[in-house]
């Protein structure tokens, strides 16, 4: 950056806004998504930051064969009869357990209450579609809470406890050497820690997105790409992934450049592309800029990740038009009919609806888990297609979208 620079402002960027907030709203609301990706916070999804180093892409999952096998509810625990008056009463019996999933989640901290009830409202929904919302008990805990609400959670008798839900949380719980039940983590922890026994992972994470894209390109038959790339730590991750997933498919390693919003570096972007040959772009910016790229970016094919579907104004979508991007069902297939059961609330942003489709299939996976860990798990849902991989973790792989004319279409017919 040169000394002193004048910013560049996009004609229509101004106008973005986050839906139905006041401005100190937004801020902390901004701040608050923005946090759950860092290194010291989340780093969920696809929708958000992360200060750490890029993870390493992980196995994919191996192809399934049969169905997830069907899980049903055990049969209710019979009531506890009382002694005649007249004869001595023996020791209280212990009653009957508890539901058999806890949720865990930072409800009562200001800085992810949201977040988490987003998630919190998406499982809850998928428990009632399913005719099972007595089978879940929902824990809230605050800041430093987490280890206790996990206490609370083996004390009441779950077999399944879903959460943490922040990374930092999730590392205390690995180096706390406690003894809980089957786990279905709402995030992961860096590439080279281990997970503690009975702990699964279930998360946004960009890199899936990446790797989606990376193999889309390759069976469309590109050949030379240039990625455009900015500097924050969800899009140098998002941008690694790619890179990393493209290689090991046989692709050559793609030019980079770099995205600099100023007048002379975008000037300097345009004049840079203008003299490679590409057939494909991948813009790793983050939402808002990736509009102010395309602009400057050669006509051929361009892909993005799913931070570049927010609610803009209609110039803002006008100049993604034709952007391709990975996305969650839930935003990208809105009326499947597999949704047909599930409320749909109106949140303040695309990343609200992301969670929430997270805590909706967070409850098929734990559903699944309840008895015992299954050998093979497998379902398409609100956040893509689901699938369990044999290092514990539980893999997404979101919808493939386009923006076209204004609006967000499958790039496929089907899945």
């Amino acid at each position: 950056m040169l000394s002193n620079p004048v910013p560049f402002r996009h004609p229509e960027r101004s106008r973005v806004r986050s839906a139905g907030l006041p401005a100190r709203g937004r801020s902390r609301c901004r701040a608050a998504l923005a946090a759950l990706a860092t290194g010291a916070t989340l780093m969920l999804h696809g929708a958000f930051c992360a200060a750490q180093a890029p993870a390493t892409s992980a196995p994919e999952p191996p192809a399934l064969d049969a169905p997830p096998r069907v899980f049903q509810a055990p049969p209710l625990a019979p009531p506890i009869r009382e002694a005649p008056a007249a004869q001595a009463l023996p020791a209280t019996p212990p009653g009957p357990p508890g539901p058999p999933i806890a949720l865990v989640l930072p409800l009562s901290s200001p800085d992810y209450a949201r977040a988490a009830e987003a998630v919190r409202d998406g499982f809850l929904a998928a428990a009632a579609a399913a005719g099972a919302k007595e089978r879940v008990r929902v824990i809230a805990h605050a800041q430093d809470g987490v280890l206790e609400a996990f206490d609370d959670a083996a004390a009441g008798g779950a077999r399944v406890v879903v959460g943490p839900l922040v990374r930092d949380d999730l590392k205390a719980l690995a180096t706390a050497d406690r003894d809980v039940p089957v786990t279905i983590a709402l995030n992961q922890l860096d590439d080279a820690a281990p997970l503690p026994p009975r702990v699964y992972t279930f998360a946004l994470a960009i890199e899936s997105d990446a790797r989606t894209i990376a193999r889309r390109m390759r069976d469309d038959g590109a050949t030379s790409v240039a990625v455009i790339g900015g500097d924050t730590p969800l899009m140098r991750r998002f941008a690694h992934a790619f890179v990393g997933e493209w290689i090991l498919a046989g692709g050559n390693l793609p030019q980079s450049f770099p995205f600099v919003p100023t007048q002379d570096g975008l000037r300097a972007l345009r004049r840079d592309l203008a003299r490679a040959t590409v057939d494909t772009i991948v813009i790793a910016v983050d939402g808002p800029d990736a509009a102010l790229v395309k602009t400057f970016a050669p006509r051929v094919t361009a892909w993005a990740s799913g931070q570049v579907n927010q609610r803009q104004d209609a110039a803002a979508i006008r100049d993604l038009e034709d952007v391709r991007f990975v996305d969650v069902s839930w935003i990208v297939a809105p009326g499947a009919a597999e949704f047909a059961r599930l409320p749909r609330p109106e949140f303040a942003s695309y990343a609200l609806d992301r969670l929430y489709a997270l805590g909706v299939d967070a409850y098929r996976v734990a559903e699944a888990f309840v008895e015992a860990p299954p050998d093979r798990l497998a379902f398409d849902g609100a956040t893509g297609h689901v699938e369990l991989s044999d290092a514990r973790q539980i893999a997404r792989e979101g919808r493939l979208a386009t923006f076209r004319a204004g609006a967000v279409v499958p790039l496929d017919g089907g899945r």
